[in-house]
């Protein structure tokens, strides 16, 4: 489906691939017959974890920046929706309004990622990898350490989202929702930021960056504005994330876990934003069922050997294993097709071929 159809007005239902009804059908009526603990657990985290990884694929995939700060950048932002609003824990709280506070928070994680941008997009490669750890590593000390602004390793507690129309957003069936229209309206921006004049500008800077710049084009500045961009889908994943746990502590923005994010968006793939969220709903239920098998201790030894594998087998991910099926699929029906339409043409020659 081009996305470009669907803005300029030529868009209708026949150019929707089968599939994709079938999936948007499944998600909308998938907490009419799943318990509470798959909506909001499996469904709902799933959400949350792509569209954070989603940032990363919007970096990595379209302007070849590998991204190690996406969580931190998400975990920002839920701290300021915790000091800027309400929480239980006496620290801070300064009890704005909802609606400010996440202005406030997706566009401070938005600033946020726009500095480590600046700081790393002269960069490449590995050393680009170190900047933005760093970052990580060094946000996730000072917010440890510090107990006056972010009360240090106790963090927050008692982080509510509003009640809206009458509804308690954090109720398995409203937070579901809230989350899958998040996650699809930036599924959306991003396909339609893919193909956009930036988003071209983008992918040729990092198919060769030497030609762009001498092309005219500000090499830099699309990347910052990329690492912008992307600070907002992470912002607002931040956001769920902390309305998702009722909580935000240094465990939230840990190493461990912003490495997860990478390991999300490779192993569902980082050529399309469909990627990340089937890396996330992988990720999500080895992490939920994977401890029935094995002592919990030991699942990142699980989430390491199943990223290993598809990376050996299949760079682009579940994704590009899904398209090497569809492919030999497609492929054995063509040829069977090709052969039908060879004997209902010359039957003599199927007839010559069964005497023989």
């Amino acid at each position: 489906m081009d996305s470009r159809r669907l803005f300029s007005g030529s868009f209708s239902l026949k150019n929707i691939h089968p599939a994709v009804l079938i999936t948007a059908v499944f998600l909308v009526a998938y907490p009419s017959f799943a318990t509470d603990f798959f909506i909001f657990q499996i469904g709902a985290y799933s959400l949350i974890l792509g569209t954070i990884a989603l940032s990363l694929m919007m970096l990595a995939g379209y302007g070849g920046m590998v991204s190690l700060a996406q969580l931190t950048v998400a975990g920002l932002a839920a701290y300021l929706i915790a000091i800027l609003g309400d929480n239980s824990m006496g620290v801070m709280g300064l009890g704005w309004p909802w609606w400010l506070t996440v202005i406030v928070s997706v566009l401070g994680a938005a600033l946020f990622s726009t500095f480590i941008g600046a700081v790393s997009v002269r960069t490449e490669g590995i050393y680009t990898i170190m900047i933005t750890l760093a970052v990580a590593v060094a946000f996730f000390y000072f917010v440890r350490q510090n107990y006056v602004l972010f009360n240090g390793f106790t963090g927050f507690a008692g982080v509510e989202p509003p009640i809206l129309f009458g509804v308690y957003w954090r109720d398995p069936v409203p937070f579901y929702y809230l989350s899958l229209v998040v996650a699809v309206g930036f599924f959306a921006a991003v396909s339609y930021c893919a193909r956009s004049t930036f988003g071209l500008g983008l992918q040729a800077i990092r198919d060769n960056p030497r030609r762009m710049r001498a092309l005219g084009y500000n090499v830099t500045l699309h990347r910052i504005v990329a690492y912008f961009f992307s600070g907002i889908v992470a912002g607002v994943g931040g956001v769920l994330l902390v309305w998702f746990n009722g909580r935000v502590s240094p465990g939230t923005v840990g190493v461990d876990v912003a490495i997860d994010i990478l390991v999300i968006a490779v192993v569902g793939g980082m050529r399309h934003p469909i990627g990340p969220f089937l890396g996330a709903i992988a990720f999500v239920l080895l992490e939920n069922f994977a401890i029935d098998l094995i002592d919990r201790e030991r699942f990142n030894m699980v989430i390491g050997a199943a990223f290993l594998l598809v990376v050996l087998f299949s760079p682009d991910g579940l994704l590009g294993l899904w398209n090497r099926v569809r492919d030999r699929l497609r492929f054995r029906g063509n040829a069977q097709l090709s052969a039908e339409r060879v004997n209902k043409d010359d039957p003599a020659s199927s007839g010559s071929l069964e005497k023989s």
